[in-house]
């Protein structure tokens, strides 16, 4: 039931210790203010490395060579490794109920390409149809390569959207030629990376094309596949790790580098990268909760410190009550709606203040690995209720030890 004297005397008190009751209730709000915007910013750090995860897909793995460090029989070190045609034919024979999506790599860095009065230099690669998922790229007009084009070595290219942009304007590039290095494709289709304009100024091409174009022979830059989804991330990661490792001596046997060299044939596992980000994330979040949490406890313990003033102050006053037949449970609600009071104002007017500094500044935020910090409003609001709750405790046993007093020993109390 709502009592209205009741209310009236803690506002009183209130009113009686302003600035005791402010400094308080900072204390409780700036723990609560402290832990959202770390949570906030915990999120925002998850956000910008999930963003850098979508770039391709989220278990690619990459292979890709250098230059031999190490002297390996009888060959000096400083050869660089080239895979082929048959590495890539090898791997994917031998591990084709595994694999998912798969595609070796045919690269030139900087191909000038013209379309009519316009040009630019952009990357050319010459593919496998399935590099289109490997890249987590999405067609927005036309389509991608496909397996005619490859065993037909179709002049045939898929361009980003940039490239697009670029070259075409407003013109629709679907069917229209271009040139590379002076040779003719045509386009077929226009895609969109998630990783944005540097991805999207690539132009792709299959890969019979672009070695037997550009002069490659069998050669080939780079390899990509995926693994087929397990029933577990552990399953994923353990397989893929396992796959990573066969990959890489398998190679470093064929091409005669030495086991211990880690410069000549490098593998890049997606999924093990991911595994160390999140858990650097969750040590992150962990300590962003202990700082919180902590700040929050120092502010409780303010509160129950204020109730212990007030008891002490108000000792004389409990007497009397007692005194005219106070039950013990009236004097520690008395006592407890003035904690619970206090520690509610100053948890939410902390949680509307970060919430609101997280709405107002949180979409602007884009730095390397931070985007868009904010937080769950349920597990803010739960946190509030928690933090309610430990001010109820904080106020409960200062309020045990006024309800405990005997009216007499009160009433000679100075």
């Amino acid at each position: 039931m709502f009592d209205i004297e009741r209310w009236q005397e803690i506002l009183e008190t209130i009113r009686k210790n302003k600035l005791r009751t402010f400094l308080t209730g900072l204390s409780v709000a700036s723990g609560i203010f402290i832990l959202v915007i770390l949570l906030g910013f915990g999120q925002g750090i998850q956000n910008g490395i999930s963003k850098e995860f979508e770039q391709d897909a989220a278990n690619r793995i990459s292979v890709y060579t250098g230059v031999t460090s190490v002297e390996y029989k009888g060959l000096n070190p400083g050869r660089f490794i080239e895979m082929t045609n048959e590495d890539y034919n090898y791997l994917i024979k031998k591990y084709q109920d595994n694999l998912e999506f798969k595609s070796s790599v045919y690269r030139i860095w900087s191909g000038l390409t013209t379309y009519k009065n316009e040009s630019g230099s952009y990357r050319i690669e010459g593919v496998y149809p399935d590099y289109q998922f490997l890249e987590n790229a999405s067609l927005t007009n036309g389509r991608f390569i496909d397996y005619t084009d490859q065993d037909n070595y179709e002049k045939v290219v898929s361009i980003g959207r940039k490239v697009s942009q670029d070259l075409f304007k407003d013109e629709d590039p679907i069917g229209k030629y271009i040139q590379i290095s002076g040779i003719n494709f045509k386009v077929v289709g226009v895609y969109t990376d998630p990783a944005g304009e540097r991805e999207e100024a690539r132009i792709f091409l299959p890969l019979s094309t672009s070695q037997r174009v550009f002069n490659a022979g069998n050669k080939v830059r780079n390899l990509g596949f995926t693994l087929k989804p397990q029933g577990s991330f552990q399953e994923a990661l353990a397989q893929s790790i396992q796959f990573s490792s066969e990959i890489q001596s398998f190679l470093k046997e064929r091409h005669l580098v030495a086991p211990e060299d880690t410069s000549a044939i490098n593998v890049n596992n997606s999924l093990e990268n991911a595994k160390r980000f999140y858990d650097l994330i969750a040590i992150i979040k962990a300590f962003f909760w202990t700082v919180g949490i902590c700040t929050i406890i120092a502010g409780v313990v303010g509160v129950s410190n204020i109730m212990l003033i007030i008891v002490k102050e108000r000792t004389r006053e409990i007497g009397i009550r007692k005194a005219l037949g106070a039950q013990p449970w009236s004097i520690i609600w008395m006592v407890l709606h003035e904690s619970i009071f206090v520690t509610a104002i100053a948890g939410f007017t902390g949680l509307i203040l970060s919430m609101a500094l997280l709405e107002v500044i949180g979409p602007n935020i884009e730095m390397d690995y931070i985007i868009n910090p904010s937080v769950n409003f349920n597990v803010a609001i739960t946190t509030v209720f928690i933090l309610i709750f430990a001010g109820a405790l904080a106020g409960f046993f200062p309020a045990w030890r006024a309800a405990s007093i005997s009216p007499i020993e009160a009433l000679r109390e100075e």
